[in-house]
């Protein structure tokens, strides 16, 4: 048997607020998914106020009082917004400065120059790999749509083998790789280490991203064989500006974070002693926090001052780039709120005890859970949060590395198949001028790819590890 195994004996979990049985807490936690989806694709509530109501609803359906409901679900939100709140804060300023100086639009265009015929579809999955680091899945697609049909366009290729690998790059980073906020909170869910969970990270999303985007993008285009729409080429954000930012430096500025965290990560794996003075500047600098705001301090020179952005434009950036985030910030926390509340009723402990006689391993159970809310809520954030909150008990007693890989194990199956209640599924077919079956065939199966491989990707990884 192995440790990554639910059969593991676990610590005890935090004393219930409700001595509900098993049957019980069960039926709460399905009613209590089932109000969060009603309410966000019947009623089209915003996600927020869905997982708010759905949290109260939860606490009744399992017959807790009210009022240790509401301590539950507030003092889940507060960790969690404490815990990523910042973060998702200071990714989106550098999301903000790299496409309004023009360095997102220089790392394409320079790529861009250098590929051509074949490497097209490779050159596009990198561009939209490296862009997907720093920035939200839905401003990536609005940075690379205008990018991909133009390239179509122009070059004379199909749609599909130039847009797939553009998404699936933008996707991977967006459900494995933090500083996402789905990523970010399973590892605040779990006790993940963030360096060894994005050093094992980038292990899974390069073989993934490979097969869901260049190969798969070969079958997408036999699938579905469309032009570029001419209504929806929009302006690039660097059109207006006289200059911008180098290549090399844009991409070393947004590789900055990436990189300290993992020299943190290497450190102290190598190192292993807390008093070691190395390890001691790593820990600080290898940060999250540190290491992003270092990056948006160093951007604000090298890529905002380079665009000759004024002292006032670039206060005005960093305001603008906050405002988008408030509704995400909301979700995460309520997500946290919903995580929280689950814990305390009781529902770990549950699945605990379920699991031992299923004798099925805990990554291949979290993947499982977030596939299961990823269909129902079309959302990867909601799936994320709810699915860390179900399998947290199921990190005690692990590894730093199997903490990693639960956490990869709960984003790859947030992703698994996208459909019509997915907003990020309308967005790509009314960018690419697809009906819905055209984008079933090539964005939904796409999703599940990703979703399918990354868990194959992360059990073996398991199996070393």
């Amino acid at each position: 048997m192995t440790s990554l195994s639910v059969e593991i004996l676990a610590a005890d979990a935090a004393e219930p607020i409700t001595s509900a049985g098993n049957a019980q807490l069960g039926i709460a936690v399905l009613a209590g998914i089932a109000v969060i989806v009603l309410l966000i694709t019947k009623f089209k509530l915003h996600a927020f106020l869905a997982l708010t109501i759905g949290s109260l609803a939860l606490g009744a359906f399992a017959g807790a009082p009210l009022a240790d409901t509401i301590k539950s679900f507030t003092a889940g939100l507060g960790s969690t917004v404490a815990g990523v709140g910042v973060l998702i804060a200071l990714g989106a300023i550098l999301g903000k400065l790299l496409a309004d100086s023009g360095g997102a639009d220089q790392i394409v265009d320079t790529i861009l120059a250098r590929a051509s015929g074949r490497a097209m579809p490779w050159a596009m999955v990198l561009i939209a790999s490296v862009i997907g680091l720093p920035l939200f899945f839905e401003v990536g697609i609005v940075l690379l749509i205008p990018v991909v049909l133009l390239v179509a366009k122009r070059g004379n290729y199909s749609l599909m083998r130039i847009g797939i690998p553009a998404l699936a790059g933008l996707s991977v980073m967006h459900g494995l790789i933090p500083p996402h906020p789905g990523p970010l909170v399973a590892i605040d869910a779990v006790g993940a280490n963030l360096g060894v969970t994005l050093a094992l990270g980038l292990v899974v999303a390069i073989p993934t991203v490979i097969i869901a985007g260049p190969l798969f993008s070969r079958y997408a285009a036999r699938w579905v064989d469309i032009p570029a729409p001419e209504n929806m080429i929009p302006t690039r954000p660097s059109e207006d500006l006289e200059k911008r930012p180098g290549f090399g430096v844009t991409v070393a500025t947004v590789l900055l974070p990436v990189v300290l965290m993992l020299v943190k990560a290497l450190v102290d794996i190598v190192a292993d002693d807390p008093e070691n003075g190395v390890q001691k500047v790593t820990d600080v600098i290898g940060s999250p926090l540190i290491a992003l705001l270092a990056a948006v301090i160093v951007a604000l020179f090298t890529l905002g001052r380079a665009a000759g952005f004024t002292k006032e434009r670039l206060s005005s950036t960093v305001e603008k780039s906050l405002a988008p985030i408030a509704g995400v910030l909301m979700i995460v926390g309520a997500g946290g709120g919903f995580k929280q509340t689950l814990i305390d009723i009781g529902v770990g402990q549950m699945i605990l005890d379920f699991s031992k006689s299923w004798s099925i391993p805990a990554l291949l159970l979290a993947w499982l859970i977030a596939v299961a809310i990823r269909l129902a809520t079309g959302s990867a954030t909601v799936a994320t949060i709810s699915a860390a909150g179900l399998v947290a008990p199921l990190a005690e007693g692990m590894s730093t590395g199997e903490t990693a890989l639960l956490v990869l194990a709960i984003g790859a199956g947030s992703l698994f198949f996208s459909h019509v209640n997915d907003a990020g599924f309308w967005l790509v077919k009314e960018y690419f001028g697809m009906n819905v079956g055209q984008t079933i065939k090539t964005w939904s199966v796409m999703e599940t790819i990703i979703s399918v491989v990354g868990i194959v990707f992360v059990l073996l990884l398991s199996l070393v590890l």
